[in-house]
């Protein structure tokens, strides 16, 4: 059977285990890089920088205390389970007023409608959660052995933890509280592989033999304990499998309702930026100078083809943005009147 040496384990919670000082040099550390993960984060998302949100990744430290905690569970350590849960819910709660502070201050003028860091983060499917119990298991892997802790920066760029959190912050700031939602749902999911794969780590190394061995205080494990880490697992899938359907549907929507932009926007030598299916919305971009084809005969046209019960939304890059619900035959102006 796998084992970790006294030294591992001594190193493991060394590394783990914040100190309760918030003067203390660990306390400052996950604090301070944390607010300019969260700073980091949010400017990627807002700017649509790949790079600048990878960025914020690799310097955001929430990975300690969310496997701090799956260590506290493995030695039936009750304060530092407290400790640890309540530094992942306070950490990620500062990183959403981050994001919502940014967002006050730089919210374009289509709510990231044609964002791509945060339409990447507001469909969680059944696939995330199982790339995330890799990344968890290989960061779990990687503290028990020190011979490949070099692979820690890429698991912090495989799972992601704080941009969601940025995410969820930016579109409670304009008011797309189901997607912000859904950019939180894929937070939890992240944090709940992560516990569930390195409890499951821990367990297989024998670290709570070891701890033993090396004089730490270790309590007394109840099988109901993985019992209830399995259960959040389980339930965290229960809305991912609802999530990868939905996907699936709107990628067909999209498809569906392309072609029909297409030619709906011809009429006006205008162009279509983009088509995106949204929880059953057609989301869809167009590019073109006045006059703008009608969007009601749009509407009208997804109603031809099928899609009368999809509703329509169009932004004019540039320009306004137009509502069409489904069943009405009309379209509002954002802020206006009918149309």
């Amino acid at each position: 059977m796998a084992s970790v040496d006294v030294v591992a384990v001594r190193r493991m919670t060394d590394t783990l285990f914040i100190e309760r000082s918030l003067r203390s040099p660990s306390s400052t550390r996950f604090w301070g890089l944390l607010v300019l993960a969260g700073i980091i984060a949010g400017a990627g998302v807002v700017g649509d920088s790949v790079a600048t949100v990878i960025g914020a990744m690799i310097v955001a430290p929430l990975m300690t205390p969310i496997l701090g905690s799956a260590l506290a569970l493995v030695l039936a350590d009750r304060s530092q389970v407290v400790r640890c849960a309540v530094l992942v819910i306070s950490g990620a709660l500062a990183v959403v007023a981050l994001g919502m502070l940014l967002g006050w201050i730089a919210a374009p003028p289509d709510n990231f409608a044609s964002n791509s860091q945060v339409s990447s983060r507001i469909s969680p499917r059944l696939i995330d959660l199982l790339g995330a119990l890799a990344t968890g298991t290989v960061g779990a892997f990687a503290l028990v052995r020190a011979d490949i802790s070099d692979t820690l920066p890429g698991v912090a760029i495989a799972i992601s933890l704080v941009p969601p959190l940025s995410v969820t912050g930016l579109l409670l700031t304009v008011g797309r509280y189901h997607d912000a939602g859904e950019s939180a749902l894929l937070f939890a999911t992240n944090v709940a592989a992560i516990v569930a794969t390195g409890t499951t780590v821990f367990l297989i190394y024998g670290v709570r033999g070891t701890a033993q061995e090396s004089g730490l205080t270790v309590g007394h494990f109840h099988g109901r304990t993985l019992a209830a880490v399995v259960a959040v697992v389980l339930l965290v899938a229960v809305p991912l499998t609802t999530g990868t359907v939905t996907v699936a549907r709107d990628r067909a929507l999209a498809a569906d309702a392309r072609p029909v932009a297409e030619e709906w926007a011809t009429t006006g030598k205008w162009q279509i930026a983009s088509v995106e299916a949204r929880n059953g919305i057609v989301v869809i971009g167009v590019l073109g100078l006045p006059p703008q084809p009608a969007p009601t005969e749009l509407r009208a046209a997804l109603d031809r083809n099928g899609m009368a019960d999809a509703d329509l939304e169009i932004h004019l890059v540039g320009g306004r943005t137009h509502w069409c619900p489904a069943d009405t035959g009309g379209c509002t102006v954002r802020g206006a009147g009918r149309s």
